[in-house]
């Protein structure tokens, strides 16, 4: 059948995800702190839109764990739960050791080049104290994987349950690890660079899986660009 005249969506598609990833980027860094009430039409008039996308988007941020809808309540963001961390720290550890498995082969030396670039940029933000552009230069780094695994359901399922981990780490403890996160990235390049697909595997889920899920998992937060 033809294609039917008028809007194609594809610029709503892009707006309800650019409102989705604000708000989201918005809950994981604090800007909206946990238990504080989310109301779409003063959402909308923050961000320029109308309410319909932000609807959509606390939709999906409630499946995310992020906020807390109410059917004819308030919608709020959701306090950090220990199980809940727990749970997307260990499911984020296993997608990437997956993303690993599926990606090494298909590494190139752009690919390499990339990590490595993106690990500098870790390791100054962390130097500079600076906790969401380390944030940021880890999600590219990790990105590079996951996104030459090509796997739509791991990258969905990181999506989902990234947040709740990054948001941990920001709000619970304040930082990266420090000066050992640096050296887990540069081991893991290495092992991808090498092809040593079980070396790297067991590399990504370590670096995912140590990550405190509650105050007791730590004895204290450590300070961006710090030793453990």
């Amino acid at each position: 059948m033809p294609i039917p005249p008028g809007d194609s969506g594809v610029e709503r598609g892009l707006l309800r995800d650019d409102v989705y990833r604000r708000l989201r980027d918005a809950i994981v860094d604090g800007t909206f702190a946990p238990g504080e009430q989310l109301k779409d039409l003063e959402l909308a008039a923050w961000l320029g839109v109308s309410r319909t996308p932000v609807r959509e988007a606390l939709l999906r941020l409630a499946h995310s764990g992020l906020v807390l809808a109410q059917p004819g309540r308030s919608t709020v963001v959701s306090t950090l739960d220990t199980r809940e961390v727990r749970d997307a720290r260990d499911v984020v550890a296993a997608m990437h050791e997956l993303a690993v498995r599926e990606a090494v082969a298909r590494l190139a030396g752009s690919d390499v080049a990339a990590m490595r670039a993106a690990n500098h940029r870790f390791a100054a933000a962390l130097e500079a104290g600076e906790a969401e552009a380390a944030l940021r230069a880890d999600d590219e780094l990790h990105g590079v994987l996951v996104t030459l695994a090509g796997n739509r359901a791991l990258a969905t399922v990181l999506e989902q349950f990234t947040p709740t981990v990054r948001r941990a780490e920001l709000l619970r403890f304040g930082s990266l690890r420090g000066a050992t996160s640096v050296a887990r990235h540069e081991e893991l390049i290495r092992l991808c660079a090498a092809g040593d697909v079980e070396g790297a595997a067991r590399v990504a889920y370590d670096t995912w899986h140590s990550l405190p899920a509650a105050e007791h998992d730590s004895a204290s937060p450590v300070p961006l660009g710090s030793q453990d």
